[in-house]
């Protein structure tokens, strides 16, 4: 039996990703639909290719243990692989960060738990870190019932991954409360946050863990934030004024065609000398509060090692089948076996930092509840299923917040563009410090 395919391996997160495991002294099947970009590199890399599209795929992976799948947008490539995962009998892993195929793949666990196949989304930047914070914050205050979590990074996004961020403009933002996902404007919420090297302007931001920290934690009210410049989060607050132009089709096909011609991809160099600060924070009923913190690899880097760490975890038979999260499969404590990684934990009572908790910014807009991953969610569609106005009183000027739709993840084999990582939305950091903030996906 093959040990790992990895599928949309030639595209810029891809690419690291094979060359990770190739290091870590894996024999990979790159598998991909461009016989000549797969060709090349796995002559490149010593390992032998297998061209397939999403459509024959099922047949270039029948031997398969493990599959890794590169290749977004994971919304059109996930469930297709799991079909094929699950009749091959392999384990299915991927670098997603769309809440919502979380979700999708969530439903499938039954089905895989019943084969003895697991599937673990979300092994990138989205969500290894900030799920292995979210479950040791659980452990630290087993009680909590209110999660934050966060990041502070700059850097460039690769052309894949900027062109997955395209795919979501115009969606808005998600937060879970009482248990329930729920649609928020973009830039919903701001406040100051400490990520570890100062203060920082945060926006909420549609981050996997929405989905993914509630199956590790079980805590009910969930937010993730990101620190972004004035500019960033000035832009977010347009996509609500802008979003029905930004969510048809001819603006994003136009907005990719830009990002193919201008935007290139993050050099070695500056992955290399790229910190990511995360930041985590979950309080109880009371004054009861713990916040911890992360300091990591550049969100490419990382994505390449957390992504072949998973893979070799899952290898050795150590992932239980069903669906996981990467903390739920291998604890809070695997991203500490990232090099570089460090961990520290503070304890906090509600006064401690009050700014961190109380300069918070609501703006006004709709909150809908969407798609549940309960007991009740089995069936129902990615359509709004209920909805309730929140209104905000505020200032005719309180609403300035950004969100960032950063849920980095490779272009698709499937659909001739590149490739996307976990990561962020992304502003030099030049300007980041000018302005109090940086950007998540260094």
């Amino acid at each position: 039996m093959s040990e790992l395919v990895i599928y949309g391996s030639y595209g810029y997160t891809g690419s690291l990703v094979a060359e990770k495991a190739v290091e870590r002294g894996l024999d990979p099947i790159l598998v991909g639909r461009d016989a000549e970009e797969v060709t090349a590199q796995a002559d490149e890399l010593g390992v032998r290719a297998r061209v397939a599209s999403l459509d024959t795929v099922a047949d270039r992976i029948d031997d398969a243990h493990t599959v890794l799948n590169c290749a977004g947008p994971f919304s059109e490539t996930a469930e297709p692989m799991v079909d094929a995962c699950l009749d091959a009998g392999a384990n299915y892993l991927d670098i997603t960060g769309e809440i919502q195929v979380f979700e999708r793949l969530k439903r499938r666990g039954p089905e895989a738990e019943e084969a003895g196949v697991t599937i673990l989304p979300g092994v990138g930047f989205d969500v290894v870190p900030t799920d292995c914070l979210a479950a040791h914050l659980a452990e630290r205050l087993p009680e909590a019932t209110h999660l934050s979590l966060g990041f502070d990074t700059s850097g460039s996004l690769s052309t894949g991954t900027l062109k997955t961020a395209i795919e979501g403009l115009g969606e808005g933002g998600a937060i879970r409360e009482d248990g329930k996902l729920h649609h928020v404007p973009s830039g919903w919420k701001t406040r100051e946050i400490d990520f570890g090297r100062g203060w920082r302007t945060a926006v909420t931001i549609p981050w996997g863990d929405v989905s993914t920290a509630y199956t590790t934690t079980g805590i009910p009210n969930i937010e993730v934030y990101a620190a972004f410049p004035e500019s960033t989060r000035r832009t977010m607050e347009a996509q609500r004024y802008l979003a029905p132009l930004l969510e048809t089709k001819p603006a994003k096909r136009l907005l990719k065609r830009l990002a193919d011609r201008y935007v290139g991809n993050p050099s070695a160099e500056e992955r290399a000398d790229a910190t990511v600060y995360v930041w985590g924070e979950a309080a109880a009923d009371g004054d009861e509060r713990v916040v911890s913190r992360l300091r990591t690899p550049h969100a490419y880097a990382l994505t390449a090692e957390t992504a072949i760490l998973c893979a070799e975890k899952t290898l050795a038979g150590d992932a239980p089948p069903g669906y996981q999260t990467p903390a739920s499969a291998f604890g809070p404590d695997l991203i500490l076996a990232v090099p570089g990684v460090e961990r520290t934990d503070d304890d906090v009572r509600a006064s401690d930092e009050a700014e961190e908790s109380e300069n918070v910014d609501e703006a006004e807009g709709d909150v809908s509840e969407i798609e549940s991953d309960d007991e009740t969610a089995e069936g129902v569609d990615d359509e709004v299923i209920e909805k309730r106005e929140v209104v905000e009183e505020a200032d005719d000027d309180a609403a300035v917040t950004g969100e960032s739709d950063a849920a980095d993840e490779e272009e698709s084999d499937a659909t001739d563009e590149n490739e996307e990582t976990s990561g962020v939305d992304a502003e030099a950091d030049s300007e980041a410090n000018s302005d109090d903030e940086a950007r998540p996906d260094e």
